[in-house]
């Protein structure tokens, strides 16, 4: 069913929201304002509260769409559908509103705040067209053995031979180990991860191809740098774990939330600082630094592969100071040991769901003074908000990082304080 739609408003995991005979419609595709011919989705008839739909005509376009820079992800009408780059057809400042738009709207919604957010584009973007930005790419083989990606809505898996979205120094590597020949049995799960910044001397084999995990030319444990006022810190992070995908987002967060919680700590004899959900130690690094050897710190991450390269990584430079934990997060802070039971500054990065109550009211009854909050989920952090401010935290400071171009996602840094 085909139907003419004023679209009217964003709405979230990039869609936009219009109206038939009283019925909400979600609509990938659009943009605030347009007249567009969407196609619902099936089945159209149901009787539920909302319907779903894709643009496959733009009557009277907005002034923020664009072509698409990579047709194979846009409206499957014009021949899209891979998906990966939701806000393909949005101009690079259309989509810097769009993401502000959103991380306010559920501010206010669910986190009962209101408040305007600032929003940073990442060094190199807009020279770049938004794309290239992509360190670790996951493909699929198709029947013949080629990467592919799924279209949207079916069984369908379309060969590509290239990702505008990858770095041109993950391309190369693709290139140079003949990923786009195929050769893959079908069905197999393909990732790349191909470290960056990377100077003249970086390590050859600092790359890796895997094959439904399995490790097919490179390394397995590839290394990260990340400088932060002049100082290096090195990583090293398993080829298949989680990594900023961003080549410039471990640089942007780690600086912006480095300055956050100094600003905090200052002054204090020996502060005690955790860092929950902290990965390969991105985060932990750095914060360990802050006051010398006065710092005491906890890190809790359920990964145990990541907790072991971020034991190491403390190792490598000499940083004995943190108690680095393997585990649930929540089940963690319920056994803490006394010397570090009483944080001045709790720095977290939870998965798309977010910290749950739980695990927010946890951080207040440990009389944390300062809590930045680094949140991939504008929906999970406002609703976390609301649990914070109920526990007596006040939003004193919130920005948006743009390191998802083409697509609806963002990153949201917010500090509470008591």
């Amino acid at each position: 069913m085909q139907a003419e739609v004023r679209i009217e408003r964003y709405a979230d995991q990039g869609r936009c929201v219009a109206h038939i005979d009283g019925r909400v419609v979600f609509v990938r595709f659009a943009l605030p304002g347009e007249l567009d011919r969407i196609e619902l989705d099936e089945p159209h008839d149901r009787d539920d509260r909302f319907w779903t739909g894709e643009v496959v005509e733009v009557l009277e376009p907005s002034e923020d769409r664009v072509e698409p820079a990579w047709p194979l992800a846009g409206p499957l009408a014009m021949g899209g559908g891979v998906g990966g780059a939701d806000l393909v057809h949005v101009s690079l400042p259309g989509q810097l509103r769009w993401k502000a738009v959103t991380v306010s709207e559920q501010m206010s919604r669910l986190g009962h705040i209101d408040v305007a957010v600032p929003i940073d584009r990442m060094p190199g973007d807009e020279e770049l067209g938004g794309l290239h930005w992509r360190t670790r790419i996951e493909m699929i083989a198709d029947e013949d053995g080629r990467p592919s990606m799924r279209r949207r809505g079916t069984h369908t898996r379309v060969p590509i031979d290239t990702m505008p979205l990858a770095s041109r120094a993950l391309l190369e590597v693709a290139s140079r180990e003949h990923v786009w020949d195929g050769g893959f049995e079908p069905g197999s799960q393909i990732r790349l991860a191909v470290p960056e910044p990377r100077s003249d001397d970086w390590p050859s084999d600092d790359f890796a191809v895997l094959v439904d995990g399995d490790l097919k030319a490179g390394s397995q444990l590839l290394t990260e740098q990340v400088s932060v006022s002049g100082r290096v810190f090195t990583y090293q992070v398993d080829a298949g774990g989680f990594w900023q995908m961003h080549r410039q987002a471990p640089i942007a967060l780690v600086t912006h939330i480095i300055n956050l919680v100094n600003d905090r700590v200052q002054g204090a004899a020996a502060p005690v600082i955790w860092d929950l959900y902290s990965g390969s130690g991105l985060f932990t690094l750095p914060l360990a630094t802050l006051t010398g050897e006065r710092t005491r710190m906890l890190s809790v991450e359920g990964a145990r592969v990541a907790v072991a390269n971020a034991q190491r990584n403390l190792r490598a430079m000499d940083l004995g100071n943190v108690d680095a934990r393997a585990g649930d997060v929540s089940r963690t802070l319920a056994h803490v040991p006394a010397h570090l039971a009483k944080p001045d500054v709790v720095v977290l990065d939870p998965p798309r769901a977010g910290a749950r109550t739980k695990v927010c009211r946890q951080i207040a009854a440990a009389g944390a003074s300062s809590v930045v909050y680094i949140a991939c989920d504008p929906t999970s952090l406002a609703r976390d908000t609301a649990t914070l401010v109920a526990e007596g935290y006040e939003l004193t400071d919130i920005r948006a990082f743009d390191i998802y171009p083409m697509t609806h996602h963002v990153e949201t840094v917010a500090l509470f304080t008591r």
